[in-house]
């Protein structure tokens, strides 16, 4: 399939073996989190590995939402309690 120097003759041959690579690393990574996964199900403590799996989602969770949900201070809002500070402060 390749030509004298290693490489692939054409671009449908150099797809298949993208195609194929892709493929193996797919299956090769299925098998090794299908393994993973059997052998977590055979743990005696599987409900308490569980249980901190659940624990550890939520605290995940938690922290995305107070770093994306919470909307940022409003940029005049700010400015104008500056000002008014200021001019409160020169009043006094």
């Amino acid at each position: 399939m390749t030509g004298d120097t290693g490489r692939p003759r054409g671009l449908d041959e150099t797809t298949v073996l993208l195609a194929a690579g892709l493929a193996d690393l797919a299956v090769s990574t299925l098998r090794s989190a299908l393994g993973t996964v059997w052998a977590a199900l055979h743990r005696s403590d599987a409900a308490e590995l569980a249980a901190d799996a659940e624990h550890d989602l939520l605290a995940r969770g938690r922290l995305v939402m107070d770093r994306y949900a919470a909307a940022p201070p409003a940029h005049l809002e700010i400015l104008a309690q500056h000002a008014l500070a200021r001019r409160a402060g020169d009043d006094a």
